[in-house]
């Protein structure tokens, strides 16, 4: 017989983010603000979540997982020779220990959303935009 899944609600989420020691606030960045958004944190990393509509997902991503810079959550960019996070105003070259900490977290925040961990992101931190200087302009 097969297992059927529980799915959690979406204030289940939460508590279950809270009890795990992340840091979890109202959101307040400006153009993805959204009803019942929040900022969920932790070891400098961040992402913001609302309620889904979906039955069988409780949360849908605001804003991706990221490194906070600038109090301003930073887009992984992946430049082939080496990763960057990247906000409106700063761009700096991702450490090693930061790639860490971001891919810990997005792992950490799915388990507890009940998502589905897949093969190749659980193997490592995945970027948000992929800019190769050698193909620019193709």
């Amino acid at each position: 017989m097969a297992k059927t899944k529980t799915v959690p609600t979406f204030d289940e989420v939460l508590a279950t983010l809270g009890g795990e020691k992340f840091d979890v606030s109202p959101a307040s960045e400006g153009a993805n603000r959204a009803e019942g958004a929040y900022r969920i944190s932790r070891n400098g990393c961040a992402a913001e979540i609302a309620p889904s509509a979906e039955k069988d997902a409780p949360v849908r991503l605001l804003t991706r997982p990221g490194w906070v810079l600038g109090g301003e959550i930073a887009r992984l960019v992946d430049r082939g020779y080496q990763k960057f996070f990247k906000t409106s105003k700063l761009e700096v070259p991702a450490t090693a220990d930061q790639l860490h900490a971001l891919h810990s977290f997005h792992e950490q925040m799915k388990a507890a959303a009940g998502s589905i961990l897949l093969y190749n992101q659980a193997l490592g931190t995945t970027s948000d935009r992929y800019e190769y200087d050698r193909l620019k302009g193709r």
